[in-house]
């Protein structure tokens, strides 16, 4: 098989990439990564040193490509599928990215702050620092919700590279900030998204692992 995906199946930004891979049906073979076992973990990192998740393998074309945005770039360029999840139109496209990176740094990194704090040793937690993630992470919540008034999907009518991003970050968000309580348009395009059956599927192959998330 010419693709192989590297991942975890608890990690968001490797929800992004899967979602665009089953979005399109496109065939992949994938690979669990385990950082805490010493073979997986080196063969990991042999790949891509940086040590960061999801990594696309393109042995055909022998290609690593790292980064759950360019692997979804690179899907659109180099598998074209009926699902055009970047435009073609350049002022489109550079919308789109936008909002891609809008998901990914306002809402999934403040997010990851607060869930990781909470598995850092005693003594070792940052209150300033959560505290000024959620903020950022509430400011952020409501500038989707306030876009998501009259659209169903983050660019209007077509699911596009922004949706992959927006429903692992608002999936993810919703276990520290419940979206339902004071973002009722987040929420409702949370349920949109979670509908979709490109996500469900990552979801549903998630849930054995969702026990590892810090509650």
């Amino acid at each position: 098989m010419s693709l192989t995906l590297h991942f975890h199946p608890l990690a968001s930004f490797c929800h992004k990439a899967l979602i665009a891979l089953y979005e399109n049906d496109i065939q992949f073979e994938p690979v669990i990564v385990d950082l805490g076992e010493p073979t997986s973990r080196a063969a990991f990192l042999k790949l891509w040193p940086i040590g960061k998740m999801p990594v696309l393998h393109d042995h055909a074309r022998d290609r690593v490509v790292p980064e759950s945005s360019i692997i979804i770039e690179y899907l659109d360029q180099h598998h074209p599928s009926p699902v055009k999840l970047v435009p073609v139109d350049l002022d489109e496209a550079r919308r789109t990215r936008l909002s891609d990176r809008f998901f990914d740094l306002y809402v999934q990194e403040p997010m990851q702050k607060i869930v990781t704090d909470r598995i850092r040793p005693a003594g070792m937690n940052d209150p300033h620092g959560v505290a000024a993630a959620r903020t950022q992470l509430e400011t952020a919540l409501g500038m989707v919700d306030n876009d998501m008034q009259s659209k169903p999907w983050a660019m209007g009518e077509n699911f596009t590279m922004a949706d992959c991003a927006a429903a692992p970050a608002l999936f993810y968000a919703d276990k520290v900030a419940p979206l339902a309580s004071g973002h009722p348009n987040a929420a409702a395009y949370l349920d949109r998204l979670m509908a979709r059956p490109s996500v469900a599927r990552v979801y549903k192959e998630a849930e054995p692992y969702f026990k590892m998330f810090p509650s």
